[in-house]
């Protein structure tokens, strides 16, 4: 079994930001070598997260309106007591989750259709890590 390491690094424009890292992803499971595994895929702050879905503008908005509403800036919130200020990004990271696994076949990520890999960022504007790890023949 081959495995393969690498890391993105990402600082976003924005504050909250989803980013497709799609083409960061295959580019690495093609470096790796391995034609049939799996690439997993995690962010490594508890204010970002890590999924698959449509790229699609209108959808990323969406997502974006969603979770503020589910989880909107509070400046009572617990985590805020510590002298923080980001509680709602912790709270955001949550309903995307922070990871994901994702087949190769043939050398390639093996995507439904319309799937791509995003990394969601609720508390941006600094550098930030993902890990991408190939594991497979």
């Amino acid at each position: 079994m081959k495995t393969h390491t690498d890391y993105l690094y990402l600082n976003t424009k924005n504050k909250k930001e989803i980013v497709n890292i799609t083409g960061e992803v295959a580019e690495i499971v093609g470096k790796s070598g391995v034609k049939e595994g799996f690439v997993h895929v995690s962010a490594m702050h508890i204010t970002a997260a890590i999924f698959i879905n449509d790229e699609e503008p209108g959808i990323k908005r969406d997502f974006l309106e969603w979770a503020e509403k589910l989880a909107p800036f509070n400046p009572n919130y617990h985590h805020h007591q510590t002298g923080e200020s980001n509680g709602d990004a912790h709270l955001k990271s949550i309903l995307f989750h922070h990871e994901v696994t994702i087949p190769i076949t043939k050398g390639k990520l093996d995507f439904g259709p319309w799937q791509q890999v995003f990394y969601g960022e609720f508390d941006g504007q600094r550098k930030k890590r993902v890990v991408v790890k190939v594991l497979g023949e």
